[in-house]
């Protein structure tokens, strides 16, 4: 009965470690566009990106694009000098670093009309970086791993994720099995 146990708790702990990077569609249902209206903050302000999650832009190609770019040009809707473009209508960003990360639609009167979105990817956890994962050279959909754009977000929550508290819960079980039928 403990040996089952023990394999149960094992196996849900390798279950939410595999589950902790999450995809976000940006705009969710609605996509990256204009018409739909969508508050981009106010979608944001409702997630907590993590690193190692991917948002996807999902839109028409021949209408919109997705430009990353600097704090300074996201405030003022400069398309001038994006630090990347893309264009292929699903383009996916695994979010590597913590801090803000910003990006707008580069057709002229899109950003100021609301299309940008600013993702504030929050401190890590544990103290162990991840490695960069490999950029993908696909174009469908196209993959784009980035750094953040080195402006500083709000203080780190020094909140524990579920992640690690469940592992910790399951380290106590498992010794308090063991120690339960070593007695």
């Amino acid at each position: 009965m403990a040996a089952k146990i023990v394999v149960s708790l094992a196996c849900m702990v390798v279950l939410l470690g595999l589950s902790e990077a999450a995809v976000y569609k940006v705009g969710d249902s609605a996509g990256w566009t204009t018409i739909a209206n969508v508050d981009y903050k106010l979608w944001a302000s409702t997630k907590t990106f993590h690193i190692g999650d991917t948002v996807l832009f999902e839109y028409n190609p021949q209408f919109h694009n997705v430009m990353r770019v600097t704090h300074a040009m996201y405030r003022s809707c400069n398309t001038s000098n994006p630090i990347s473009t893309s264009t292929t209508g699903n383009d996916s960003v695994t979010l590597t670093n913590h801090g803000h990360h910003f990006f707008f639609c580069g057709v002229p009167g899109h950003c100021m009309a609301g299309q940008k979105l600013d993702l504030n990817v929050i401190h890590p956890v544990s103290s162990t970086p991840l490695s960069d994962p490999p950029i993908s050279s696909s174009s469908s959909p196209s993959t784009t791993t980035i750094p953040a754009a080195g402006v500083p977000g709000p203080s780190p929550s020094h909140a524990a994720s579920l992640p690690s508290v469940v592992a910790a819960v399951v380290s106590l079980l498992v010794s308090l099995v063991f120690a339960k039928f070593a007695s």
